[in-house]
């Protein structure tokens, strides 16, 4: 009986030797000089491991030049500090796929699909080379079309000379840097994700994932350039990372629509049960973007202890499609905002919630926004904070609790400022389009609570500056100590003012709208 439970105790000991052992890529001929091409060594060396039943691909010091590399179930690609895997600037180094709507296209560095127990760990760096897919010269610029309904006309967003905010000028370059789709157990820690030519690490339909103490750096000139996206995923924690993004910093979406790009063809639907916790975010669009287009349900995230600084838009809840954005909470968050230049998304919102249609088939029932917590926020931001729902989708149940607002003058008012931002929808006339600004305006929401609410005007100047808070369309009104006042230097301008609705209830007394 002794002799049988230590050969099972060697067993299982060999077993575990074997799951642990790492494969260095130099082992398998990558040679680390910045030049040559080292995909297929690295290639060999996470096939390797994984037909051993698993362990770490480790990448020494130094800078590897590569193009699609596929990571496999049981691997740990480990980055050791100092080491580089560096974007080759040539697309035929990337694996290729074609759409028929879209061509050729190509995967970019990383790419994982179908697999388990996977991670990305270490101090070293994954440069995605976007100095190669962008000309950094030339700013892309709003067409006419788009600009005819804001207050500024052809004048909106304009720059004099130089490229401004950007976003500055694509090539044709690969997709997504680093995907895991359709995979379980998956661990991404510690690493420096930089210079993205498209988003940055995009998780697709996958089931456990830990996010942590990554820093990411796509460049704030840089368009599609996202931090990190979330399609279709489940059971979540986003923690302690710093994210500076030229789009969206962090993004969580349920997909309704398959995609056709291969890999990415088992969506769920559905994103729920996410943790993002002390994060720093920056961004040229949202720095926290829930929902969108192409849209199912998402539901169940809490976001506590983060800083939104440098941003266009702060938090920007939006749905444009069928399924609901629900059970949202925001707790202990700094948003900082502004006004940019450049064909970027938002116009310098603290926090955007919106709800209008952009699916054209009217057999597609519009979702819900509902159930939306903010606790302890503090603001500092160039445009005001935007409720806007419709009478096909209203707001329901949002809660505003202990929310300071520092509303700011801006250098760009005269181009860009008095202006609201719901692209994204089917009438141009209200995708971008100017508008007076309040310092928190609500469209079309039942059940708004605005409990113990800060306002302070700071050297604002601009006439298109308005109400303290103004409410349209709404049932179930409650709001509480709110300290502000109109927009100084507009007579007409109101602390609160109200149209449009029934059940208002300010400070204990109802109060009726006009």
């Amino acid at each position: 009986m002794l002799k049988l439970f230590f050969l099972l105790s060697a067993l299982v000991l060999s077993a575990s030797a074997a799951l642990a052992q790492t494969y260095s890529v130099r082992a398998y001929g990558a040679v680390a000089d910045g030049r040559t091409v080292a995909t297929a060594a690295i290639q060999k060396a996470v096939d390797a491991c994984t037909k051993a039943g698993g362990g770490t691909v480790e990448v020494p010091a130094g800078t590897y030049l590569i193009g699609t590399v596929f990571l496999k179930s049981n691997v740990t690609l480990h980055l050791d500090n100092g080491a580089v895997l560096k974007g080759s600037p040539n697309l035929t180094d990337y694996h290729a796929y074609t759409l028929p709507q879209y061509g050729q296209n190509y995967y970019g560095m990383l790419f994982t699909e179908n697999a388990e127990n996977v991670a990305i760990t270490g101090e070293g760096t994954v440069d995605g080379n976007n100095q190669a897919f962008y000309d950094f010269t030339q700013a892309k610029t709003i067409d006419s079309v788009t600009t005819r309904y804001t207050r500024q006309k052809n004048n909106y967003r304009h720059v004099a000379s130089g490229i401004g905010d950007g976003p500055v000028v694509p090539k044709d370059r690969p997709r997504q840097m680093v995907v895991f789709s359709v995979c379980k157990n998956v661990t991404v820690s510690n690493v420096s994700l930089i210079n993205s030519p498209f988003w940055t690490l995009h998780f697709a339909d996958c089931n456990d994932v830990r996010l942590t103490g990554i820093r990411l750096y796509s460049g704030l000139l840089v368009p599609n350039a996202d931090g990190v996206d979330f399609t279709s995923c489940s059971n979540v924690t986003v923690s302690d990372c710093d994210i500076q993004a030229g789009d969206d910093a962090l993004v969580v979406v349920g997909y309704d629509h398959h995609f056709e790009i291969p890999g990415y063809r088992n969506l769920r639907h559905v994103s729920e049960n996410f943790v993002i916790t002390n994060c720093n975010l920056q961004s040229a669009s949202s720095g926290i973007r829930i929902g969108f287009l192409d849209q199912n349900t998402v539901r169940n995230v809490t976001v506590s202890n983060c800083n939104i600084t440098n941003s266009t838009r702060g938090i920007n809840i939006s749905l444009r499609d069928e399924g609901s954005l629900e059970n949202l909470t925001f707790d202990n968050i700094r948003i900082e905002t502004k006004l940019r230049t450049g064909d970027w998304w938002g116009n310098g919102e603290p926090i955007h919630i919106s709800a209008i249609r952009g699916n054209a088939d009217k057999s597609v029932k519009m979702g819900r926004i509902k159930n939306v917590r903010f606790n302890n926020i503090t603001c500092r931001g160039e445009n005001g904070i935007l409720l806007y729902g419709t009478a096909e989708s209203p707001l329901e149940d949002v809660e505003f609790h202990n929310l300071t607002f520092d509303f700011t003058d801006s250098p760009l008012n005269g181009v860009a400022g008095g202006n609201v931002d719901l692209r994204g929808n089917l009438d141009p006339k209200f995708g971008l389009f100017a508008r007076d600004i309040p310092g928190l305006l609500a469209e079309h929401i039942n059940g708004l609570t605005v409990d113990n609410f800060k306002l302070n005007w700071v050297g604002t100047k601009a006439s298109f500056l308005s109400n303290g808070l103004e409410v349209n369309h709404f049932t179930n009104l409650r709001i509480r100590d709110f300290q502000g006042a109109g927009a100084p230097g507009n007579a007409k301008a109101q602390p609160i003012l109200l149209h449009d609705g029934t059940g208002a209830v300010v400070d204990g007394k109802v109060r009726k709208a006009k």
